[in-house]
């Protein structure tokens, strides 16, 4: 198929070249009503925002351009279909479990998933098994998770239905067991579901990290805004295999979608899926080269040190201060500089690169030297120790909740001392945020280290989704 067409985009390009007079939603009329203040920004957008109008598609029933622009999604991809997402990669992950997971069944879910996975287990009503991650120590950033222990959870659990992975991490750590992973669920008829935000860029191959895809897995997402250059909420559906009952996926898409899709976005995925078709052996080989020249700047920094690791997403940088400083510190340092990073941690920031073609140019040199400046102005360590506990890292091998998501819902709830929670079973979710990935679950017991590493996280400046009651101390548990 001829990866340059870009069908979504240029019928709408087509519909505004014809001056149209709009009597439709939305309300904006192409950008003729809007507040005077945003205008000027907005304008060239509001003409492309448009709705279900003839010749225009649907995405809930294509037939047209989006219908051609999904053709092309799964071409390049080499799957059997595609689907664009306009609710980011959290709708994808919610209907790719709806469609596979029917409620009691048993399912194996890498621990240290985003929490839209979780949402997706508790909709769908099943029993989770939790697979904890391998864990780097030195960086305190968890990886993938050991084909072995999967390989001892199916046989712990021989009715399970469908295995549960993120690949890569947040911080782009992948490595080679999920091909092995794959394999063992095939071998027993059970699919595997992967959430692939960071990974859309994958199929490009070498130097990038293996795709899901390639290795074999039945359902994948990937957040195409996060590496391509799609509009943020723009993401990507794959259906790869006989195990996924496609019907059901779109069933779930158009039940957890938007009736009023975003054009805007659709065509965004529409243009990305071109822009990454027509990067090129030159292209890759010229940003692996700029890739290895910015790393290596970095490494010669004396107030940094930088993540080294050969299971690492080539678009993806962490560093961290050797100063004794927390992540959160770096960061704000490095706003003051004006470089805004993806997420910080206890210990770690984390940049994500974008992914660029040879002609194309990025301030690596002046990022280095500003890194640099704020790295001379940390001679002095901070008081909050760092490493105090290791966050996800000392997780049970295979685990599973206390309570059922079914049981949750007739529990009474209250608040108690975050240091007097230990022994109880958690009633909310409590998630660092980012990377979105639960520290502790809704349904699990509260242990001791769980108690220290909250405190920990606390103390040096997390932000989190749940724990509305943290900046007080305490935490919502199950009477």
């Amino acid at each position: 198929m001829n990866q340059s067409v870009t069908p979504i985009f240029d019928v709408l390009l087509k519909h505004k070249s014809n001056k149209p007079v709009s009597y439709h939603v939305p309300g904006h009329k192409g950008g003729l009503v809007f507040t005077e203040r945003g205008r000027q920004d907005y304008q060239s957008l509001l003409s492309l925002d448009v709705t279900e109008l003839n010749g225009l598609d649907d995405l809930h029933a294509p037939e047209g351009p989006i219908l051609e622009a999904q053709r092309l999604l799964a071409d390049l991809y080499k799957v059997r279909e595609s689907y664009f997402l306009i609710n980011g990669s959290t709708v994808g992950n919610l209907a790719m479990i709806l469609a596979v997971c029917k409620a009691g069944d048993t399912v194996l879910v890498q621990r240290n998933c985003h929490k839209s996975i979780l949402h997706g287990l508790m909709l769908a009503n099943v029993k989770p098994v939790f697979i904890s991650p391998a864990f780097y120590r030195e960086w305190e950033v968890a990886g993938g998770i050991d084909s072995l222990v999967v390989d001892e959870a199916l046989t712990k659990y021989p009715d399970t239905k469908a295995v549960i992975l993120a690949f890569p991490t947040y911080y782009g750590i992948g490595n080679d067991e999920i091909s092995a992973i794959t394999e063992l669920a095939h071998k027993r008829k059970i699919p595997v579901l992967v959430d692939e935000a960071h990974g859309a860029h994958f199929i490009l191959g070498s130097p990038f990290l293996q795709s899901s895809l390639t290795a074999g897995a039945d359902i994948v997402v990937h957040s195409a805004h996060k590496t391509l250059p799609a509009m943020t909420m723009g993401s990507y559906l794959h259906i790869n295999s006989d195990l996924i009952d496609a019907d059901r996926v779109r069933f779930y898409l158009q039940m957890l979608q938007s009736s009023s899709p975003s054009y805007p976005i659709m065509a965004s995925l529409d243009l990305a899926r071109s822009y990454l078709a027509s990067f090129s052996e030159e292209d890759k080989m010229v940003l692996g080269e700029k890739i290895t020249d910015f790393r290596q700047q970095l490494d010669r920094l004396p107030g940094i040190m930088l993540l080294q690791s050969a299971e690492l997403d080539r678009l993806k940088v962490t560093i961290r201060a050797k100063k004794g400083i927390t992540g959160f510190q770096l960061q704000k340092t490095l706003e003051t500089k004006g470089l805004f990073t993806e997420l910080a941690d206890t210990q770690n920031v984390l940049f994500v690169l974008p992914l660029l073609k040879a002609e194309m140019e990025y301030p690596f040199s002046e990022t280095v030297q500003r890194i640099g400046e704020a790295a001379a102005g940390m001679d002095t360590p901070l008081s909050v120790p760092v490493g105090v506990t290791a966050v996800y890292g000392q997780e049970k091998s295979i685990s599973e909740l206390k309570l059922s998501y079914s049981d949750m819902k007739e529990k009474r709830k209250m608040l108690v001392p975050l240091e007097e929670s230990s022994g109880s079973v958690a009633a909310e979710m409590i998630i660092p945020y980012p990377p979105g990935v639960p520290l502790v679950m809704e349904g699990e017991l509260i242990e001791d280290v769980k108690v220290k590493q909250l405190e920990d996280v606390i103390t040096k400046g997390a932000r989190f989704h749940g724990g509305s009651h943290l900046e007080k101390g305490l935490v919502w548990v199950f009477e």
